[in-house]
């Protein structure tokens, strides 16, 4: 990594340099930044990890473009033979609310455990064939083409503060699939340690953070005075039915913190 908490402040005060307030006013600085969205100071502190994934993991983490990406290259060199296997109680059914992720329902144990040795043995399956192509000549570009997206891959992934905040924000959250989440996870303790006061204010201004739109603030305004309206007023006033639902789902964290 390329700066700490003191490289965001030191941004913040240009003209001042580095070392002229007390901790407790480059904490209440950098929270102000958080808060009110002054992002260019976070982009003073750099990143660079070292990562190995699985490629369907990979073409998930790539679609954040603010990064610098250097991948291993299975054109120059042959790939390895390891792949990712989900753990049986990771084997869920697929979400009903959620088209793009699964739910917290298990499949049965003998079709989890069915599901994953089908896997392990279509992975040896093609990269023996994979071993096969390039042993009778076949160039590497091409032999790799139908290896399976579990295969790992790694990368040097370089990025600033501000955008891995961004890409936390999104990674983090419970709607996000379990594999990326749990590298999420990692790189949050790894920016928790190494910018502690940035990170808090991240959790407490965007991570844990709920957004309200105009009109379910009305609706909060109402809420206040006792008149909360309701579903059809709420229907009237312009929200739909997945915003209302969206909105007291809101209302239920907010009731949990």
């Amino acid at each position: 990594m390329m700066g700490d908490d003191s490289s965001i402040v030191q941004a913040a005060r240009v003209s001042y340099g580095k070392g002229t307030k007390t901790v407790s006013e480059d904490r209440n600085l950098i929270r102000y930044l958080m808060r009110h969205r002054h992002t260019s100071p976070f982009e003073m502190v750099e990143y660079k990890f070292h990562i190995k994934l699985p490629i369907f993991v990979a073409r998930q983490w790539i679609r954040h473009r603010t990064a610098n990406v250097n991948e291993y290259s299975g054109r120059y060199s042959v790939m390895p033979d390891e792949f990712y296997l989900p753990s049986p109680e990771g084997v869920r059914k697929q979400s009903r609310t959620n088209k793009q992720g699964r739910s917290d329902e298990p499949i049965n144990i003998e079709t989890a455990n069915e599901f994953i040795e089908d896997l392990q043995k279509t992975q040896n399956l093609l990269y023996e064939k994979y071993n096969w192509y390039l042993s009778n000549e076949i160039a590497r570009e091409l032999a790799r083409i139908n290896l399976p997206l579990s295969t790992y891959t790694e990368w040097y992934w370089k990025i600033d503060l501000h955008n891995l905040f961004h890409f936390l924000e999104l990674r983090l959250h419970s709607t996000a699939q379990f594999e990326i989440r749990e590298y999420a996870k990692i790189i949050a303790q790894i920016v928790k340690e190494t910018c502690p006061i940035a990170y808090e204010a991240f959790e407490d201004y965007r991570l844990n953070a709920i957004t309200f739109s105009s009109l379910e603030q009305k609706i909060l305004k109402n809420m206040i005075q006792y008149k909360l309206p309701t579903y059809e007023e709420m229907l009237e006033m312009g929200l739909t039915k997945r915003e209302i639902e969206e909105f007291f789902e809101k209302i239920s964290l907010i009731n949990n913190h």
